[in-house]
């Protein structure tokens, strides 16, 4: 109703208030897109699959395909989505066309080569049929956390599921769209090309970079382009379609097409490359503005990159609302609104031109059209071509020359332009990575003329690949080096110390600066010159508080503070003591039978604290060298810099000798502790109840009293405590009870494992309140029944960051009061 009161409005203004219409409009199409939202999230709350019913039998056919990748020790996985049409449980069945994620796996201890030949790659519109358990996508429950489930449901994706592929039955019959089997058959056989003409370890650069398929993109190369600040170069971004578009134009010209035939088959042909990447707004941005600028070309309009850029975000808004919330469309129609907005302008008054000066210098009737200065330099150039030919006869010295000039102006316009990209995409960087992109413009004054070249070079050995793999060979050579190029860029730049600059996520106060920053310096840089001055200075001062002013610290003073982290089936304990100090206790981690990418360190745990506005730590202390308190602590120490390592005393060097490497290059003092020390730590005091004596030493690699080496810590304020018992055991239990262990909160041992909690240990404990650190759904079935027993008889509050999420506890010498995190 209100959109429609909105259009009528305009429509009765648009002759006598043109402005006011058009902001009536404008409003119009914000509340149809508010609308389209609620209705899409409104009908997808009413959709129920048998989410975490048990096992049920699954009919479905494939929607996305996914490739079989290598999982180590002769295991293989293929992730696909697919939509279902039917599932079956003992109750009842539902026929119900929903996404799933779904993981197949295959396992051959005995010859892998055969497992993978094996295992067979699903195609889009297969049917299948398998049994499974559909479990819902779970955030992790702390503030700052990726809205992984919010991603999914954004694709489509429901429920998440994993199977055999042995009990994987396929179905006859196609099922889907024909049009998209097409593009997903022609999508393999693009990368199959690329895969038969580069070796596998440039290939999965190439398979990024030109078609979008990230499969075989480790996780390092991920992050060696985002500390260098290229990564945009990594998947198909703007800049590739853009790059692509230019060059194809260009090649139909040369065919002697006319202006209007070239231009419609690069707007197929554009508009294709897009459909084939699947890539989203970015690419999608590139391929409307282009198609824009070539339509308005023919009808004889003056290019207006503000205007194309406008049209391209609406197309996309009114195709689907919700991608306005996404970092890829917000980035991308910055970047390209800074480029036309800021940097267009700036370069229109310094450097174009004399870069433009150098055309037709031979027509000396063009100087008087020009301003005093590029006639002056036109003529200083003369003067230059003219001594130089007189010292070298011939048309050397002139090619040479004005080679020269070009080459500078050209490396002078990327730099100007590069400066005022990492100046205006300094707020999305570090709010959406929590990174100060310092070797951004170095690295992409080299990597660009790269992807200028690796691109057009790319695409055509692709296409002569389908001829003859022997006439691809020159180009693919060609595009090999260029990659070369991007690839020892990126490890040199993102590899610099310098390059790991982390911050915060910035406080609203400095969001609102940065925005209106980016628009006055718009509205400003077209100005008169001292005026342009300002918004560009203004511009640069945004950047500035976002790497340089930190945030406000979200903490209470003159309390201590203890936080469960949700990282899963880990531990994560920040505490912050009365002083400010901050002292992380472990920093979570995955077994390596998980075989994934995530970091719980760089993902989980950093993004928490950034949200806190912590950009230093005092100190981490490792508990145990087990992979769920270990393997985080990589990323943290590389994040936040502590001053101190905190090791229980007997711990084998080896299981951390990658751990004390990292603590060295960082300059990290290590410090072990052991049964019976006692010290005062930021107004608290902290006493040492383990590692026990019998439990320090073992034989190194020995899985013996692993969890009984653990470090157990009470950590005093006041007349109140808290008691971290890590993944100690009844044996250090046994011990602990006799050492004065009375505490007013208790982080339960072992994630609730019957191998701790004994009545004995609660009993000389006498907890208030009591916090579980468990993963949703482990395979390990914390916490027992038997502790939340125990607990409950001995009248301790328990909570569980796997329901819960992050849980703050706050003593302030004299009493305690808890709060879980609100998550939005």
């Amino acid at each position: 109703m209100a959109a429609s009161v909105f259009v009528a409005s305009a429509i009765y203004l648009v002759k006598k208030r043109i402005l006011f219409s058009s902001v009536l409009v404008f409003a119009a199409l914000f509340i149809a897109g508010a609308l389209s939202i609620q209705l899409r999230r409104s009908a997808a709350s009413q959709r129920s699959l048998f989410v975490s019913d048990g096992e049920v039998l699954v009919t479905a056919h494939v929607i996305s395909e996914g490739d079989i990748q290598s999982e180590g020790g002769g295991s293989f996985r293929q992730r696909i989505d697919i939509e279902t049409e039917k599932i079956e449980s003992d109750a009842e069945t539902k026929v119900i066309a929903e996404g799933i994620r779904l993981s197949i796996y295959e396992t051959d201890r005995g010859n892998s080569r055969d497992t993978q030949n094996r295992m067979r790659s699903l195609s889009y519109g297969q049917r299948i049929r398998f049994p499974a358990t559909l479990v819902a996508p779970r955030n992790y429950r702390n503030p700052g956390a990726f809205d992984y489930a919010g991603y999914l449901h954004d694709n489509g994706i429901e429920a998440t599921a994993s199977a055999k592929y042995a009990s994987v039955e396929i179905l006859p019959g196609f099922a889907g769209s024909r049009a998209e089997r097409w593009r997903s058959r022609v999508h393999r056989s693009v990368i199959e090309t690329i895969h038969a003409l580069w070796p596998e370890r440039v290939a999965g650069l190439m398979d990024a970079i030109v078609i979008g398929e990230e499969t075989f993109i480790e996780r390092p190369t991920r992050v060696d382009f985002q500390r260098s600040g290229t990564y945009h170069v990594l998947v198909v971004s703007g800049m590739n379609v853009s790059i692509l578009a230019m060059v194809t134009l260009w090649g139909l010209r040369r065919l002697s097409l006319g202006e209007i035939a070239a231009s419609c088959c690069a707007i197929v042909l554009i508009l294709a490359y897009a459909i084939l990447t699947k890539e989203g707004p970015p690419v999608w941005r590139a391929a409307l503005m282009f198609a824009v600028y070539l339509c308005t070309r023919l009808l004889y309009r003056d290019r207006a990159m503000l205007n194309a850029l406008g049209l391209a975000a609406l197309i996309l808004l009114i195709t689907d609302p919700r991608v306005l919330f996404g970092a890829s469309f917000q980035m991308t129609f910055l970047c390209v609104a800074l480029v036309a907005g800021v940097g267009v302008p700036v370069l229109e008054r310094t450097i174009q031109p004399y870069s433009h000066g150098l055309r037709n210098l031979d027509a000396l009737g063009y100087d008087r059209a020009l301003p005093p200065k590029i006639a002056q330099f036109r003529l200083d150039v003369r003067l230059l071509l003219s001594r130089s030919g007189m010292i070298w006869p011939g048309r050397f010295p002139r090619i040479a020359v004005l080679t020269g000039f070009r080459i500078t102006f050209g490396f002078l316009e990327l730099t100007v332009m590069s400066a005022i990209l990492q100046l205006g995409l300094a707020l999305p960087m570090a709010y959406y990575f929590h990174r100060a992109t310092s070797v951004a413009m170095p690295a992409n004054l080299f990597v660009i003329p790269f992807l200028q070249l690796l691109m057009p070079a790319a695409v055509l050995a692709i296409c002569l690949g389908y001829v003859s793999l022997t006439l691809a060979k020159v180009p693919a050579l060609i595009a090999g080096f260029a990659l070369q190029g991007i690839a020892g860029t990126v490890k040199w730049l993102g590899g610099m110390r310098l390059a790991d600059i982390r911050v915060p996520t910035p406080s609203l106060g400095a969001i609102l600066f940065c925005g209106v920053a980016i628009l006055l310096c718009a509205i400003l840089v077209r100005k008169k010159i001292p005026l342009a001055v300002s918004g560009v200075s203004l511009l640069a001062a945004s950047a500035l508080w976002i790497w340089i002013i930190p945030p406000h610290l979200d903490i209470r003073s003159n309390v201590l503070e203890m936080t469960a982290i949700d990282v899963g089936q880990g531990d994560s304990i920040l505490l912050i003591t009365p002083q400010g100090r901050k002292l992380l206790v472990d920093a979570g981690g995955l077994p390596f039978w998980t075989h994934s990418q995530l970091d719980i360190g760089e993902d989980v745990v950093s993004p928490y604290l950034w949200f806190r506005g912590i950009s230093r730590i005092d100190a981490v202390a490792l508990t145990h060298a087990h992979a769920d308190h270990m393997g985080g602590m990589f990323a943290v120490m590389a994040n936040f810099r502590p001053r101190e390592l905190w090791l229980p005393e007997g711990i084998p060097d080896n299981e951390i000798e990658k751990l004390l490497a990292e603590a060295h290059e960082f300059g990290v003092t290590v410090k072990y502790c052991k049964a019976g020390d006692i010290f005062s730590y930021g107004g608290t005091t902290i006493r040492v109840l383990s590692p026990v004596p019998q439990f320090a030493v073992r034989t190194p690699g020995s899985d013996a009293h692993r969890n009984d080496e653990s470090l157990v810590m009470k950590v005093g304020y006041g007349k109140t405590s808290v008691l971290l018992e890590a993944d100690a055991e009844k044996p250090t239990e046994k011990f602990v009870s006799g050492e004065d262990p009375a505490a007013d909160v208790l982080k339960v041992a072992h994630h609730g494992s019957v191998t701790s909690s004994a009545e004995d240990l609660l009993a000389a404990v006498r907890p208030h309140f009591a916090v579980i650190s468990v993963g949703a759904r482990n395979v390990y079935h914390h916490p027992r029944p038997e502790v939340l027993r125990r607990l409950q008889q001995a009248h301790v509050i328990t909570y569980r960051t796997d329901t819960d999420g992050a849980t703050s506890f706050f003593l302030d010498g004299t009493t305690v009061t808890s709060q879980v995190a609100t998550i939005r």
